[in-house]
């Protein structure tokens, strides 16, 4: 049986660069995550480790994102030295 999976669709719209100007580009891929991210979002805003909820938003996306690769990409030798890494820090996060 095939493991399923969320479906998300994101959307990343560029509104303005470090210049001022803007070149109007947007990306927009959509992914699988096994997790429920509106969840893991929730979670880390609830966890109050960051000053405010756009950085937890930030931060739960970012990580939920390479770590949903690094986890279907297990045997590729760039995430060897990550992996033993990634698991303890995610264990201190659920502890936080």
């Amino acid at each position: 049986m095939e493991k399923r999976n969320n479906k998300y669709k994101i959307l990343v719209e560029e509104i303005e660069l470090k210049d001022g100007s803007s070149t109007g580009k947007n990306l927009q891929v959509e992914i699988v995550n096994h997790d429920d991210l509106f969840q893991i979002i929730e979670m880390a805003k609830s966890k109050n480790i960051f000053p405010d909820e756009k950085q937890a938003t930030e931060f739960a996306l970012g990580l939920k994102l390479f770590t949903e690769v690094v986890l279907r990409n297990t045997e590729n030798p760039l995430f060897d030295d990550l992996k033993p890494a990634i698991g303890a820090f995610m264990q201190k996060l659920k502890r936080a």
